[in-house]
C-alpha cells in the first residue's frame, strides 16, 4: 500500500451500524450482503449490529448465522418485543465507534446511500438525517407520519422535526448524554435534540419495501404519536388550559346571554336543547382535560414503576460467534 493510500484509509472514519431487526429474515442477508462493501469503502474500521426486537419468524437464527459468517457483524437478542427506539438505545450504547449509523431492516434505507449522509457530517455538524427524495410510502402512511412529526414538533421545535428519519448519522460521543436515561417510552430522535442543534438533512433515495409488509400501521405510529407528545412536552397540558380558558369564556357569555333575555323578555331561556347541548360541550371539554391529566400520570406511574427500556438476553459476536448470555437490564 502506497503512502498516498495509507493517507487515505487513515482519514476515513469508523463506523458502526445499528439495525434494529423484527420480523425481517429475508431481507437480513441481502442487507449484509449491500452493506459490507459500503462500509469497506467509506470506514477504516466497522461493524454492524444487529439487534432482534423479539422477532417471532426466526430473524434471530438469521442474524446468528450473519455473526458467524461475517466478520464485523454482532448480534443482539432482546427478551422481548420492547420497539424500535428501545431496541435502537440498545445497540447505540453497544456501539464502539465514532460514528454510529441507525437504519431499518426492511432495505427501504439503501447501504449506497450511506455515503451521502457522512458526506453531509461536516466539521460544524453533529447530526445528519436522510431524508427521502420523494415520498416512498401510501397516503395512509404518509398522512401518520406527518402526524407523528407533529408530536415531534412539540418537543424538538418544528424545523428539526421535519427533517426526522429513521435513517440518520451522528458523532458516538451524543449518546453520553443520555447514557443512563430511565424511560421505558424512549425516543432515540427527542434525545438527541436535547444534546445538539447542529443537525442537517440529506437528500436521499429510498426504495419501496421488498418482503413482508410493514410493521408500523396507522395505530402505532397514532400511538406513537402520543407518547411523544406527552412523554417529551408539555404542550398537551397547555391545551387543556387553552381549552379550559376558552370553554370559561363561553359560560360567561352564556351567562350574560341568559340573563339579556330575562331583562328583554322577563323569562329565562326556553329549551332543553340548549341546556343539554351546553352540559354536553362543557363535560366533552372536562373528560378530554382529564384523559390528558391521565396521560400524563400515566407516565409517571410506569416510570415510577423503574421498567427496563430493554432486556438483553444473549449477544453474538467476532468469527466464532461465542454466544454470552447475559440478563442485563437497562433503563
Amino acid at each position: 500500500m502506497s503512502g498516498d493510500e495509507e493517507l487515505i484509509e487513515s482519514d476515513l472514519p469508523t463506523v458502526s451500524v445499528v439495525v434494529p431487526v423484527y420480523n425481517s429474515r429475508e431481507a437480513l442477508p441481502e442487507l449484509i450482503e449491500r452493506l459490507v462493501p459500503v462500509l469497506r469503502a467509506v470506514a477504516s474500521d466497522w461493524e454492524v449490529i444487529l439487534v432482534n426486537d423479539g422477532s417471532v419468524d426466526g430473524s434471530w437464527t438469521v442474524v446468528e448465522t450473519l455473526a458467524r459468517t461475517v466478520p464485523g457483524v454482532r448480534g443482539v437478542d432482546l427478551t422481548r418485543n420492547f420497539g424500535q427506539h428501545n431496541a435502537l438505545l440498545a445497540g447505540i450504547r453497544l456501539a464502539t465507534h465514532e460514528l454510529i449509523v441507525t437504519m431499518d431492516d426492511d432495505l427501504q434505507h439503501p447501504p449506497e446511500e450511506i455515503p451521502n449522509l457522512l458526506m453531509a457530517l461536516t466539521d460544524d455538524v453533529d447530526l445528519v438525517y436522510g431524508v427521502a427524495s420523494e415520498e416512498e410510502h401510501n397516503f395512509w402512511r404518509n398522512a401518520s407520519s406527518r402526524v407523528a412529526k407533529a408530536a415531534m414538533a412539540m418537543s424538538m421545535g418544528a424545523t428539526t422535526a421535519k427533517m426526522v428519519s429513521a435513517f440518520r448519522v451522528f458523532r458516538t460521543d451524543l449518546r453520553n448524554s443520555f447514557q443512563t436515561t430511565a424511560d421505558p417510552f424512549v425516543s432515540i430522535d427527542v434525545l438527541l435534540s436535547w444534546v445538539t442543534v447542529r443537525v442537517v438533512p440529506a437528500a436521499v433515495h429510498m426504495e419501496q419495501r421488498r418482503y413482508g409488509a410493514s410493521n408500523y400501521t396507522f395505530r402505532k405510529l397514532a400511538r406513537h404519536a402520543i407518547n411523544m407528545a406527552t412523554g417529551y412536552s408539555t404542550v398537551p397540558l397547555r391545551l387543556v388550559t387553552w381549552v379550559g380558558l376558552g370553554f370559561a369564556l363561553i359560560g360567561v357569555a352564556i351567562f350574560f346571554y341568559v340573563v339579556a333575555i330575562f331583562v328583554v323578555d322577563g323569562g329565562s331561556v326556553p329549551g332543553f336543547p340548549f341546556l343539554a347541548s351546553v352540559i354536553a360541550v362543557l363535560s366533552g371539554a372536562q373528560l378530554f382535560a382529564l384523559g390528558i391529566i391521565g396521560e400524563y400520570l400515566g407516565r409517571m406511574h410506569f416510570r415510577s414503576m423503574q421498567r427496563p427500556a430493554y432486556a438483553v438476553r444473549v449477544e453474538v459476536a467476532g468469527d466464532a460467534a461465542d454466544q454470552v448470555p447475559t440478563s442485563r437490564s437497562f433503563k
